[in-house]
C-alpha cells in the first residue's frame, strides 16, 4: 500500500487530531501509546512512516529510536521517523537526529507542515 503510518504518542489529544489529519488525507494510522508498545508495533507490522513523541511514560523517544534503527528488522534502518516534540530547547532537534529521527518537528502540531512533512517521505494516497 505504501499508506501506514505508525504514531507513538501518550497524549490522546495529540492523537485524535494526528489521526484526524492523515486519514483526511487517506493515510491508515496505527497508534500506539508508549515506546515499548511502539518497537514492537513496529518490528510486528509493516509501516512506511513513524510519527515519535520524544516524551514518552516508558522509554523516551530517542531510546524508540535507537532501538527501532538497531531492530532486527532490516526495513525499519530505513523506515523514515518524525519526531513530534514540545521539547524546544537548544539541542533538542540535534538530539533527536543523533538519536536516528529524520526529521524534528515542535509542538503545539501545526497540521500544514504535518501535512508537507509526512507527504515528503510517503506521498498522500489518491482520496475518492
Amino acid at each position: 500500500m505504501g499508506h501506514n503510518i505508525l504514531y507513538i504518542e501518550d497524549n490522546p489529544d495529540n492523537m485524535m487530531l494526528v489521526k484526524r489529519a492523515l486519514e483526511s488525507r487517506g493515510y491508515t494510522l496505527t497508534e500506539a501509546v508508549n515506546g515499548l508498545t511502539g518497537v514492537a508495533t513496529a518490528e510486528s507490522t509493516d509501516v512506511d512512516l513513524i510519527l515519535l513523541d520524544i516524551n514518552l511514560p516508558d522509554i523516551d523517544g530517542y531510546e524508540v529510536a535507537r532501538r527501532l534503527r538497531a531492530s532486527e528488522k532490516s526495513a525499519l534502518a530505513y523506515t523514515p521517523i518524525i519526531a513530534i516534540t514540545a521539547n524546544a530547547l537548544k539541542g533538542d532537534a540535534e538530539k533527536a537526529l543523533s538519536a536516528g529521527c529524520d526529521v524534528y518537528m515542535s509542538k503545539p502540531i501545526n497540521i500544514r507542515e504535518l501535512w508537507a512533512r509526512v507527504e515528503a517521505f510517503v506521498p498522500a494516497p489518491e482520496t475518492k
